[in-house]
C-alpha cells in the first residue's frame, strides 16, 4: 500500500519541531480527515536555510511533511515556489489515490508560508 520511502519518513520523520524565529511559517487543516501541519522557514539570503514541521495525522501527512522539508532545504525561494504536489508525491514514492490529501496538505502549507514572503 505505501512505498518504502513513505515509510521511512513516517518510521524516522525528518525536521520535526518549529523554527525558533521563523521568517514564514502557515498552518493548515483539511477539515475533511482533521489532520493539521504547520510549515516553518528561516530564510537567509534568499536560501531556505530550515524547515521544520509539526503534524497531527496520518501516516501519509507524517511522511509528505518530513519529505518536503528535505525536498526545501537549501532552496532558493523562487525554486520553493515552483515545486507542486506532484514533486512532494514522487518525494515519497507515490501515494494511494485515498492518500492524497497528505500532499494537498503539505503543499497547502508550503504555499501559505511563502505569501509570507
Amino acid at each position: 500500500m505505501y512505498s518504502p520511502q513513505l515509510i521511512d519518513h513516517f518510521e524516522h520523520p525528518r525536521n520535526v519541531g518549529a523554527v525558533l524565529s521563523p521568517d514564514a511559517q502557515a498552518r493548515v487543516e483539511n477539515p475533511a480527515c482533521g489532520d493539521v501541519l504547520t510549515l516553518s522557514l528561516r530564510i537567509d539570503a534568499g536560501r531556505i536555510v530550515e524547515a521544520k514541521y509539526q503534524v497531527k495525522g496520518c501516516v501519509a501527512a507524517i511522511g509528505c511533511g518530513s519529505a518536503l522539508t528535505e525536498l526545501l532545504a537549501g532552496r532558493s525561494i523562487q525554486d520553493a515556489r515552483g515545486l507542486d504536489r506532484a514533486a512532494i508525491q514522487s518525494a515519497v514514492g507515490g501515494l494511494p489515490p485515498a492518500s492524497e490529501h497528505a500532499s494537498h496538505l503539505a503543499w497547502d502549507a508550503l504555499q501559505g508560508a511563502l505569501r509570507h514572503l
